[in-house]
């Protein structure tokens, strides 16, 4: 069996993590941890007491998962750098500051990256850079993301890889061509450029969708997630991949092509 903690224990993702990994043979439910402030702390999760300093508990897991906050998931990196664990982490919202402290916890441990560990998800990056290299010259782009009212950071993570992952493409400057939302009088839209649209509301699980519009037509690729065990799932799935890998930065493309 596979010993894992999960940070963030009483967030939605990381209560339901802790009741996936409970149900799989393959896993098993190590420890968890949560923000030493957290109203609900004292209150186990799965028979399991939420401990509050992650470095009282990290040798007892192999891998850590961790959907937290940017600043958290960077501690969260660089301790299990230290002590040698493999780690999982699907938090958005990075700095790119934060980021790099990821990537070069990749050079020291495995770590497995993704704004979004659906399987669907990252099917559609596959689809968007195809789509990109085809329709470039013509076609506007516009990327619309919806997510539940409680989500604190816009653009979600997918979102800004999707927009990422065109500009990438195209071989535009980052800096120049996005432009997040529009108000006021605006002027002509530009050619290059990548509009990126957030929707906050409800229950909304996550819909991404990229319209790439030409004159007298438009093509349209969505993704809606209806359960967020499809972001478990994957991150399961990573959790099992992960223990035998060496050291190096990796996203759900590099498991899903294995």
């Amino acid at each position: 069996m596979i010993d894992i903690i999960v940070t963030g224990a009483y967030g939605r993702m990381g209560h339901r993590l802790a009741e996936c990994i409970v149900e799989d043979p393959q896993l098993h439910l190590a420890g968890l941890t949560e923000h030493p402030e957290h109203p609900q702390l004292g209150t186990p999760v799965c028979g399991v007491e939420v401990c509050t300093d992650l470095k009282e508990i990290i040798d007892k897991g192999l891998v850590i998962i961790d959907f937290t906050t940017p600043q958290a998931s960077v501690n969260a990196a660089q301790l299990a750098v230290a002590h040698q664990k493999a780690f999982i982490c699907g938090t958005t919202g990075f700095s790119p500051e934060q980021l790099s402290v990821l990537k070069h916890a990749g050079s020291k441990i495995p770590v497995v990256y993704s704004p979004n560990m659906s399987v669907g998800v990252n099917l559609l990056f596959k689809l968007v850079a195809d789509v990109a290299s085809l329709l470039n010259e013509g076609y506007d782009v516009e990327i619309v993301e919806a997510h539940h009212r409680y989500k604190k950071d816009a653009p979600s993570g997918t979102a800004q890889r999707l927009a990422d992952i065109i500009a990438d493409t195209w071989n535009l400057d980052p800096k120049q061509a996005f432009e997040y939302g529009r108000e006021g009088l605006t002027g002509e839209r530009k050619d290059h450029i990548i509009g990126v649209h957030a929707v906050r509301g409800g229950d909304i699980v996550g819909e991404h969708t990229v319209s790439f519009i030409g004159l007298g037509e438009r093509l349209e690729l969505t993704h809606k997630a209806h359960s967020r065990d499809t972001f478990i799932r994957g991150a399961l799935s990573a959790a099992k991949w992960i223990v035998n890998q060496p050291a190096g930065f990796y996203t759900m493309h590099d498991i899903l092509s294995s």
